[in-house]
Formats: structure tokens, C-alpha cells, sequence
């Protein structure tokens, strides 16, 4: 890490103590930006301010079961950075949900929004509300009370959540409809990922998934190479693997396996997507499951997806599930890509190690940005009250992803480190906040 920050990081870990995952968030940035201090010093202005959050709110959601009995959740929203425009960045409702873990996200956010060229700041929130096993009605009673508190710190033009982990298309409808009821205003710019039927923009439930693939494309076709015929592996089966197990297949690749929390499944002729969205978007079962409908199928209980031999892996569930063993299985089983579909999913040991054996890396506030991107779009749909197809959504998601991807390389080039799509990344973000920042004053 550069002298220039060494201090900084010293003050975020004994400012912010017991919050590991905003720590290796924060290094990972502060480790990469050496070479644009050393050419442009007045960036060092502002390295402790970015580290800072803006607004850290915090707050009490009581809500009553279906038995009656009145439970209280935390509730989290941190405006981390608004140099480059309005807060933005998802809600996660997970019983692992701390200040740490949604520092962590928004601290991510900032750079992923900048890298997409949209003018949009960054910022996370959520609560340690876990709706798994609760009713409809359950969920509707909990997003009531959240929004309750969260209404006040919101607006299009000041802080625009949308979903994460734990919250979907019915999860922001119940937001929506309690923001609407106590504003008595029709903002719809103030959540995205909205339904179709009021302001919501097409693509978006497929734009993180679809968006990762296409800068995987983007990452191979610069080394002379393409998806056609690839044997791939994706961890996940929510929403994000879905899409990118989705795009794989259209553009010539083979997902032979997925997986969740109870174990992966391997299917050589290619993941059915039919099958696996029946059941975990209807049924919202567990995914071995799909070996009992799925002839050629085989369900591995309790064992880590990457040991599944791959071209290309996509990490699409959680933070740090690639550690130094998955990465050493990913490297024996031949992958030669590691993209990141999920935020944070492999660890600074696994990444080196992946380096160290020529396997090309894409993080995710590079590589997941297709879904904050089409978030972006649906902002502007809304304030100019107009609708696109699905088909331009799309093609302006895979220019964005392009323009990403290209912006990456063409920094790391810049900075005599040519392929490294880690320091891309974090300098081009960073240069493009910092100078923002700079032009704003002390703020």
C-alpha cells in the first residue's frame, strides 16, 4: 500500500472496528491507487474523505408476525458518496446484514456507479430481516415499516435504493406503495427495479447476470478468445446466476453447473433454465431438487461448486466464497476466467493466487455494474416519463458493459499495468470521484 495512504487505512480499521469486510473493501481500493497519487498528488486530498461515509442511518423496524407478536429488526442506510450524483445503490434483507456489510457494499458502489460513466453516487442499505419462510402478508408488514423510517432520507434527486439480495420485484412494490401512501407524491424515480406497470425499466431483473457475461465476453474477445463452446460454472441460483446462466447459453457457452446453500448440481448437457426457474423463482425450493426432475443430473450436497472443473467461473452469491482452495480447484480444473457476478466473492488470497497462475480476473464493481447501469436507465425513464423496449435496454446495457470493460483496460494500460483488471478498475473510479470531489470544495 502507498506510504501516502498507509495512515488512512490505520484510521478506517480503528474507526470502524469489527467490520472485516469494510476493511478488505477499503484496502483493496487504497492498494491499487498508488500510481494515479504518485502522477496526480492532489488526489491525496481527498483518499480520507472517500473512506468516509457521508450519512450512516441506523433505525428500530417493529412488525407484526402472523401470530401477532411484534418483532424488531434493524434497519441500515449508508449515503456513502453523492460527488458524482444522487445516492444509489441497493437494499439487502439478510439475517447477515450489519453496518459492516452495508459500509462494505456502499463503499463498492461508489466506484461501480462511477465506472458506468451515469451520474449517479453510491450507496447501500438494507436490514437483518431475513424473508425466507415468511408470508406475503409478513413481508408486505415489514417493507411498511422500514419505508416508514427510510421515506424521510430518500428521493429522486437525493438517494435512489433499488434491490439486492433478499429483495425483489415484490419486496420494492411494498416499498413503493408505503412511500407513495405517506409522500402523497408519485416519485416513481425514488426506487428502481420497479415492476413493469409502474416505471419499472425492461431488462433490469436480467441487466447484473446478463451484464457480467457480457463483460466476460468483452474480457475474452480481448485475448483473442470468445464464449463459443466454453464449459462454465456459476454459484448461485438467485436472480443474478439465473440471467447469467441465461446469457451464456445465447451467446455459445455451457453452464454445467450451479449451486446454493446446500450444495451445487452439476448437469453436462447444460443447465435447464426452465426447470431451474420453476424452482426457485415459483417453488422457491432447494436446488437439489432439479436431479430429481433433471435426468442427467447430479446433486452434490454440502461441497463447493468450484471444485466442478470450468473454463470460466462466475461467482454469483455472496462475499468472499472463493477463498485460497477454490481458487487452487479453479486453477487445477483448468478455468482460465474468474468473473464476478456477486460483490467481493473472492478473497485478496484466492485473487492472488489466480494471478500468480495466469488466470485472467474481472472484480465485480467492474464486472456486476449491468445492473445499477440499468438502473440508471429506469432513472431516466422516469423523470422523462418514457418507456423503452426490452431490445434497447439491452443494447444499451451491453454498450455500458463494453465502455466498462474498455475504461478498465485502457487505464490499466495507461498505469504500466496492462490486463490487470483490478487496478483498472480502482483508478479509473477512483480518478473520476476524485476529480468531482476536487471540484466541490471541502464537502
Amino acid at each position: 500500500m502507498p506510504e501516502t495512504v498507509e495512515s488512512v487505512f490505520a484510521d478506517v480499521v480503528a474507526r470502524n472496528p469489527g467490520e472485516p469486510e469494510f476493511h478488505q473493501a477499503v484496502r483493496e481500493v487504497l492498494e491499487s491507487i498508488g500510481p494515479a497519487l504518485a502522477r496526480h498528488p492532489e488526489y491525496a486530498e481527498v483518499v480520507e474523505r472517500v473512506c468516509e461515509p457521508e450519512r450512516q442511518v441506523i433505525f428500530r423496524v417493529p412488525w407484526e408476525d402472523d401470530q401477532g407478536r411484534v418483532r424488531v429488526n434493524r434497519g441500515f442506510r449508508v449515503e456513502f458518496n453523492s460527488a458524482l450524483g444522487p445516492f444509489k445503490g441497493g437494499l439487502r434483507f439478510h439475517p447477515s446484514v450489519y453496518l459492516g456489510i452495508v459500509k462494505f457494499l456502499g463503499f463498492e458502489q461508489i466506484f461501480k456507479n462511477a465506472l458506468t460513466g451515469l451520474a449517479i453516487g453510491g450507496g447501500k442499505g438494507g436490514a437483518d430481516f431475513d424473508p425466507k419462510g415468511r408470508s406475503d402478508r409478513e413481508v408486505m408488514r415489514f417493507c411498511q415499516s422500514f419505508m416508514t423510517e427510510l421515506y424521510r432520507h430518500i428521493g429522486p434527486q437525493t438517494d435512489v435504493p433499488a434491490g439486492d439480495i433478499g429483495v425483489g420485484g415484490r419486496e420494492i412494490g411494498y416499498l413503493f406503495g408505503q412511500y407513495k401512501r405517506i409522500t402523497n407524491r408519485y416519485d416513481a424515480g425514488v426506487l428502481t427495479g420497479k415492476g413493469l406497470a409502474y416505471g419499472g425499466a425492461q431488462a433490469r431483473r436480467e441487466a447484473t447476470g446478463y451484464g457480467a457475461v457480457f463483460f466476460a465476453d468483452e474480457m475474452l474477445r480481448q485475448a483473442g478468445d470468445s464464449l463459443e463452446g466454453k464449459r462454465v460454472v456459476v454459484s448461485g441460483s438467485g436472480n443474478v446466476a439465473i440471467y447469467a446462466i441465461e446469457k451464456v447459453h445465447q451467446l455459445g457457452g455451457t453452464v454445467v453447473a450451479c449451486s446454493d446453500s446446500g450444495g451445487y448440481v452439476v448437469d453436462e448437457k447444460g443447465i435447464d433454465l426452465a426447470l431451474l426457474r420453476e424452482l426457485k423463482e415459483q417453488r422457491r425450493g432447494r436446488l437439489a431438487e432439479y436431479a430429481e426432475h433433471a435426468r442427467n443430473a447430479v446433486a452434490v450436497p454440502d461441497r463447493n461448486v468450484w471444485e466442478v472443473p470450468c473454463d470460466l467461473a462466475l461467482p454469483c452469491a455472496t462475499q468472499n466464497e472463493i477463498g485460497g482452495a477454490e481458487a487452487a480447484a479453479l486453477v487445477a480444473g483448468g478455468c482460465v476466467a474468474v468473473v464476478e457476478g456477486a460483490n467481493m466473492p473472492t478473497t485478496p488470497e484466492a485473487v492472488r493466487i489466480l494471478g500468480r497462475a495466469g488466470v485472467r480476473f474481472a472484480p465485480g464493481k467492474a464486472a456486476n455494474a449491468g445492473g445499477v447501469a440499468v438502473s440508471g436507465l429506469e432513472m431516466q425513464q422516469n423523470a422523462s416519463r418514457d418507456t423503452w423496449t426490452f431490445g434497447e435496454s439491452e443494447q444499451r446495457l451491453r454498450e455500458i458493459m463494453r465502455d466498462v470493460h474498455d475504461r478498465c483496460w485502457a487505464t490499466a494500460e495507461e498505469f504500466g499495468l496492462p490486463g490487470d483488471y483490478v487496478a483498472g478498475a480502482n483508478i479509473q473510479g477512483f480518478r473520476r470521484v476524485a476529480e468531482a470531489m476536487l471540484a466541490h470544495g471541502l464537502v
